[in-house]
């Protein structure tokens, strides 16, 4: 994960995201090294990214420009939604006040580690 600016935007940081995937565990057999899909909303729809994805075997699932709403990527968005809303929770991830983004990375594994925390506790 890469931490940017908040004036930056999501596009530029699609493929060095997608080069930094560790090795996903599953079955039996050599651990994968890319996921099946890309999901994304309408700002990720370039050609050049969608050729990328193609050249390295994962199939784009990006809403198209100038179509309409309703292309079924929403369900699947959900899951990110909650979990930024599960985060906005600690005021210090809302706002950013870090300059450092070591400190940054910290107070989000962190959270997320208390997000996780809270999650078990309900379930038992």
């Amino acid at each position: 994960m890469s931490v940017t600016g908040g004036n930056r935007h999501d596009v530029t940081q699609m493929l060095p995201l997608l080069a930094a995937i560790p090795p996903i565990r599953g079955v039996r057999g050599r651990p994968r090294r890319k996921p099946r899909r890309l999901y994304a909303d309408r700002g990720y729809d370039y050609p050049s990214h969608r050729r990328h994805l193609w050249k390295r075997g994962i199939k784009p699932v990006i809403a198209r420009r100038g179509s309409p709403h309703g292309s079924g990527l929403g369900t699947i968005r959900w899951v990110v939604e909650r979990t930024f809303a599960w985060l906005h929770q600690f005021k210090r991830l809302r706002i950013r006040y870090e300059h450092r983004a070591d400190l940054h990375q910290g107070l989000l594994d962190l959270a997320c580690s208390l997000i996780c925390l809270r999650r078990l506790r309900t379930s038992f």
